[in-house]
C-alpha cells in the first residue's frame, strides 16, 4: 500500500481530518479532533513504512503476538493503547485496513454523546 492509498482510505472515514499538529514530518488522523492514526512521512520515504493505530490493550498484544516482526509497541505513544504496523509486511492489506476500521471505530466509541451526534450529522 502506498501512502496516497493509505491517506485517501483514512480520509473516507466519515468526520476524519488530516493534520500535521507535531511537527511537518508526523501526518496525524483525527476523528472529531481525536488521533486515530499517524503516519511518520520521514521514515516512511526512507522505507520504514507503518502506521500508528488506537488499540485496546488486550488486542494490542494479541496482535503482536501474532505478527511480532510487523506488529509492535507504537514509537513515541503509550505502548498499551498504540501499535505500530509495518505497513509492506507479512500483515495483509486486507488486516491493515481492518485495523485501520478498529482504530477508527474505537476512537468514535468514546466520543461524548454530542461529538456522536455531530458525526453522524456530517455528510458522508
Amino acid at each position: 500500500m502506498n501512502i496516497e492509498v493509505l491517506q485517501n482510505y483514512c480520509l473516507s472515514k466519515k468526520g476524519t481530518t488530516a493534520e500535521f499538529p507535531f511537527d511537518e514530518h508526523t501526518l496525524v488522523f483525527k476523528v472529531m479532533n481525536k488521533m486515530f492514526a499517524l503516519v511518520g512521512l520521514e521514515k516512511w520515504e526512507s522505507g520504514n513504512q507503518f502506521i500508528n493505530l488506537k488499540c485496546d490493550p488486550d488486542k494490542a498484544l494479541e496482535l503482536r503476538d501474532e505478527f511480532p516482526d510487523d506488529i509492535y509497541g507504537a514509537y513515541h505513544m503509550s505502548k498499551k493503547h498504540w501499535n505500530s504496523v509495518n505497513v509492506n509486511s507479512n500483515v495483509p492489506t486486507k488486516r491493515l485496513i481492518t485495523l485501520i476500521d478498529y482504530s477508527y471505530d474505537l476512537v468514535v466509541a468514546n466520543l461524548t454523546k454530542k461529538q456522536k451526534e455531530t458525526l453522524n450529522n456530517l455528510d458522508s
